[in-house]
């Protein structure tokens, strides 16, 4: 699953990063990086963007990258 299907208020861990070259290295460099907390918080009425909290601060992010986001659900 991916972090564009989710809906608000769903929490979960990083599992994959996709993307390549410099997208890739900027998620990263953002704290998205495998093994990490991630809760969506809000999403635009349009569906785009999406703000994520992780790492203790809020990350607004494009549908187009959260796509790219490889999560599993925690309980």
């Amino acid at each position: 699953m991916t972090l564009d299907d989710w809906p608000i208020g769903h929490s979960g861990v990083i599992r994959s990063v996709g993307g390549g070259g410099d997208l890739r290295c900027r998620l990263l460099d953002m704290g998205i990086i495998p093994k990490t907390a991630v809760t969506v918080v809000k999403v635009a009425p349009m569906g785009d963007p999406i703000e994520l909290r992780l790492r203790g601060y809020e990350l607004t992010i494009r549908k187009e990258d959260a796509k790219l986001i490889g999560v599993e659900e925690t309980k």
